[in-house]
């Protein structure tokens, strides 16, 4: 019997280690950000560092493709346009909840806009609704009128309803951005703007909801077993920690304590793609670039910001300092956008720029400025982000500004939250910043130079710029659109707005063992397909 028991014993056992062996990995994954949001209120926002819980923790009516990244449908399961452009008509799937299990129905889309166009709610992407539907400016200038006027309507539950001003084809692009992702009006009537400061009534629609907010350490999201598709989502749950150096980061990707991070230490780029460790590259639609404040002496002058773009070597940036894919930028619009074959940047001016620095012609116009070998020029604040990676760009631009120009320039910096509240309030002279497209349509760049557009936060203003925006914004023929947009692009770039460095591709690291995940050309990461392999 002694030897019967020992046997089933070690049988027993024997079991158990093979079923151990054989079972599934941990559905869970810890991803690294190197700043922490200044917010996650998608009505609100338009800070890129909210993007992964934002992208993961709410959908709307229409959404992209893990597979492809090519636009699906999301909450709406169809949509019919009418013959004159104008009119949108969604139909929602059936049996929507929030992540609380509560019904959700066509009335929060109508809701979530309306707060937008309330200008209490300070919403940074308002002017995608001020520039396209129909009342919507009448509105937000007088909120008293009613909403009733607002191209936004719930005929029934199941249907949303939007009304434009003008025709805009790529209407479809622009709602897949987060600003148009609904919310529930329950959870902000009691909580306020407190609604995203705890799990519990950060209340969302996605794939994923919010588990834990740890405020200035982690998010962490858990599968939401209310989304529509709960059944394709394989993550029960995903840690985004905060950790801005990255070489801290970078340490605890090695050792395995986290599986991915959405920055690569520069100098350790070439070892980690030779160790074959995880670097993930993918198109972008964006522009590194830095602000140039246009509305603050002496950079109102145009030709001060023509001798600050001549006098940096972007070649020596790319290649010496970020170490990345990258192709030396001219303009702020990024190539990508294509019609008939033609990339609308395919024949874009390089405004008297080149990849290396041409000092004499930078000398020349700060000379022509009023300024000749820097004489008079005022000291000047670099200011960015905390960042290594841009901090490290930044004291090379430095350097490379004052031995062209022999001027003297200041560094500053600070975190993300208060960065961006001076780049907004004007309270800078040149700004770390840059541009992903919220869809690929030149529109996301063109909107950014508008006098008096909320994201104008470089302060340029040309009136002629203007008028092809407005124009090009509604012309249903792409083709002639196309040549607006060209047109317009090539007046701003003339004009040096910015200071652009280069054309940027996605870079991330991920441990080999997830998969299914996506980034988009906006740097968005798509976890609702994503997995941890055995």
């Amino acid at each position: 019997m002694k030897k019967f028991l020992s046997l089933l014993m070690c049988a027993v056992m024997l079991m158990t280690m093979v079923s151990l062996a054989s079972a599934d990995p941990a559905q869970e994954i810890v991803y690294a950000l190197s700043n922490e949001p200044d917010g996650i209120d998608p009505g609100v926002t338009n800070n890129s560092f909210a993007s992964p819980i934002l992208e993961n923790a709410f959908e709307g009516l229409v959404a992209y493709s893990t597979e492809n990244g090519s636009l699906i449908p999301g909450e709406a399961e169809s949509w019919t346009i009418s013959e004159d452009g104008l009119t949108y008509t969604f139909t929602l799937r059936e049996g929507l909840k929030w992540s609380d299990g509560t019904d959700h129905t066509a009335q929060d889309y109508v809701y979530a806009m309306k707060r937008i166009l309330d200008p209490n709610t300070e919403a940074k992407y308002v002017d995608f609704l001020l520039g396209y539907v129909a009342g919507a400016e009448a509105y937000y200038a007088d909120n008293s009128i009613g909403f009733d006027t607002v191209g936004v309507a719930a005929p029934d539950d199941r249907t949303v309803v939007f009304t434009l001003a003008a025709p805009a084809p790529y209407w479809i692009d622009i709602l897949s951005m987060w600003t148009f992702r609904p919310v529930q009006e329950a959870t902000i009537a009691a909580n306020g703007e407190r609604w995203t400061a705890a799990a519990d009534t950060y209340v969302s629609n996605g794939p994923f909801r919010m588990a834990e907010i740890n405020l200035g350490e982690s998010f962490v999201l858990e599968k939401n077993p209310y989304y529509y598709d709960a059944d394709a989502v394989k993550l029960e749950k995903i840690t985004f920690r905060f950790i801005s150096d990255l070489g801290t980061s970078l340490m605890a990707y090695e050792n395995g304590d986290i599986d991915g991070m959405s920055s690569i230490p520069t100098t350790d780029m070439a070892r980690l793609k030779a160790e074959d460790k995880g670097v993930v590259v993918s198109p972008s639609y964006g522009t590194v670039y830095y602000d140039i404040n246009n509305a603050k002496e002496p950079f109102d002058n145009v030709l001060v910001r023509k001798a600050f773009n001549l006098a940096v070597d972007r070649l020596a940036i790319i290649e010496d300092v970020v170490q990345t894919e990258a192709e030396p930028a001219y303009s702020f619009m990024a190539p990508g956008y294509v019609v008939n074959g033609e990339d609308l940047m395919d024949t874009a001016s390089d405004n008297g720029l080149s990849e290396e620095a041409d000092v004499e012609a930078a000398r020349e116009a700060l000379a022509e400025a009023g300024y000749p070998n820097g004489e008079g020029f005022p000291e000047i604040t670099l200011s960015y982000y905390s960042n290594e990676t841009v901090g490290k760009v930044v004291e090379a631009l430095a350097r490379q500004l004052q031995d062209a120009l022999n001027i003297k320039i200041k560094i500053s910096n600070a975190d993300w939250a208060v960065y961006y509240d001076d780049i907004i309030a004007g309270n800078y002279d040149i700004g770390a910043m840059g541009w992903s497209g919220d869809y690929v349509h030149p529109m996301t760049f063109l909107a950014l130079f508008v006098t008096g557009d909320v994201n104008n936060n470089v302060f340029y203003s040309n009136e002629e710029y203007d008028a092809l925006v407005k124009q090009a914004a509604n012309m249903t023929d792409a083709a002639e659109a196309f040549q607006v947009m060209r047109q317009a692009e090539a007046i701003a770039a003339a004009e040096y707005p910015v200071l652009p460095l280069y054309y940027k591709a996605n870079t991330m690291l991920m441990n080999q063992k997830v998969a299914g995940f996506f980034v988009t050309t906006s740097n968005g990461l798509l976890l609702k397909t994503a997995y941890v392999a055995e």
